[in-house]
């Protein structure tokens, strides 16, 4: 160690000419003297090398590890390189096929509702409230009671009607007892007038036996006389009798006239019973389907007017899937189609509908303001038409789908759409219906 010390000790300095020079001479020196000095100690610390404890190049053994353990990592890098290629091509593959055979032919869309055909319930009279009988959101029947109407006016209207009916009832049965009795009156008078017929004739007879003494002065004049009045007098009572007897029978056409408008009268009022008793019956609001009640408009004190809405019945277990499919998925859309219904409210719960029918229009043709595109700018946009779903009665009858709930909707058309894919014009004459 001192001698290398002495040795870098005893460097030569540069002349001032050649100072670079020397400088780069004395800093190899002392990196010299350095490496000499460290591997000195080295060897100082290094213990003596025994038969028990050989000597190890490690720096020497580092190097082949080092490459050993570099190329097993590329190893196993390459095989999960290639086995991750391999999954990715059998995915690939087995993308493809299902495309051909089963992808091509689903149209899907998520623009799809639950719809129910739900029943507004309206007040058929005017009054107070007296009862709301089921509670929100709760299963009806048809015909079950949901609102009570104050119905004690419509009583009175019923009791009254009623009165009326056996008041006119007992008129009429009046009038019948007239038209009999007068019936008896016009026996009576034809009676009388066949006894003035009779008598009528026994006077002509006397006038003329009377007459005819008299003309053969076998008889006095005032005899003659008496005679021929007796016959004028037969003559008026016959036309009095006559008189009395149609005056008898008209009075009982007359009496059957009335009992007939008394009768007529008596419908009237049975009509008038009859909608009393209707509009009693409409003071209970009942339920028109099977369904949930809800929507409730009113509360218990409320007075209502004719008309005026009081709430809904949804009949969920006949609820459908509208479908708003784009037209350019329509191609290969025909009733019957199986259709494959994903509901966004309960996750990856999947049911099977079939295609019911499809919109005859789109739905921008019945909104309240149809476009008019015949003015003005124009840019087209694809429309929608709605495609009724048909839902599974069991399916329904599990009340799981309420009316607006949003659902995934995926037709499969790969059957029933034979025609979708032919390019023959609509107008061509083999596709021309005939008249």
């Amino acid at each position: 160690m001192a001698a290398a010390r002495d040795q870098a000790a005893r460097i030569l300095r540069p002349e001032p000419d050649d100072a670079a020079e020397g400088e780069s001479a004395r800093d190899a020196a002392l990196a010299e003297s350095r490496r000499a000095h460290v591997s000195e100690e080295t060897v100082a610390r290094r213990p003596a090398e025994t038969p028990g404890h050989p000597s190890i190049d490690r720096p020497a053994a580092a190097p082949a590890a080092a490459a050993t353990s570099a190329a097993s990592k590329s190893g196993k890098r390459r095989l999960v390189v290639t086995g991750v290629g391999a999954l990715l091509a059998l995915a690939a593959a087995a993308y493809g096929v299902n495309y051909v055979i089963v992808g091509r032919f689903l149209v899907s869309t998520d623009d799809a509702y639950v719809r129910a055909n739900s029943t507004t319930l309206g007040a058929r009279v005017s009054g107070h409230i007296a009862a709301i009988l089921p509670g929100d959101n709760a299963p009806v029947r048809t015909g079950e009671v949901i609102f009570r109407i104050d119905d004690g006016d419509y009583r009175i209207a019923v009791d009254a009607a009623r009165t009326k009916i056996a008041t006119q009832q007992a008129t009429i049965d009046r009038i019948g007892r007239q038209v009999t009795a007068l019936e008896s009156a016009v026996e009576q008078a034809k009676a009388q007038l066949a006894s003035a017929d009779a008598a009528l004739k026994r006077a002509g007879l006397d006038f003329d036996r009377q007459q005819a003494l008299s003309s053969k002065g076998f008889a006095s004049r005032a005899t003659f006389e008496v005679s021929e009045a007796g016959r004028d007098q037969g003559v008026a009572a016959v036309k009095s009798a006559q008189a009395a007897y149609d005056a008898a029978r008209d009075n009982v056409e007359v009496t059957k006239a009335q009992q007939v408008e008394a009768r007529a009268q008596l419908a009237e009022l049975q009509t008038s019973l009859a909608k009393a008793e209707r509009d009693l019956d409409f003071t209970s609001v009942r339920a028109p389907v099977d369904g949930i009640f809800s929507n409730r408009l009113v509360n218990t004190g409320d007075f209502i007017v004719v008309g005026q809405r009081l709430g809904n019945v949804v009949p969920l277990n006949d609820v459908f899937i509208d479908a708003n499919f784009k037209e350019t998925q329509l191609k290969r859309i025909r009733p019957g189609q199986p259709v494959t219904i994903l509901v966004d409210a309960y996750g990856h719960r999947k049911f099977a509908g079939v295609v019911d029918s499809i919109s005859p229009a789109a739905g921008s043709v019945f909104t309240l303001l149809p476009p008019d595109n015949a003015t003005g700018n124009f840019t087209k946009i694809v429309q929608r038409l709605p495609v009724r779903v048909r839902v599974p009665k069991d399916v329904a009858k599990q009340n799981l789908l309420r009316a607006g709930m949003s659902v995934y909707a995926t037709v499969d058309t790969s059957g029933g759409a034979r025609d979708a894919d032919s390019e023959a014009d609509l107008d061509a004459p083999t596709m021309v219906q005939p008249q």
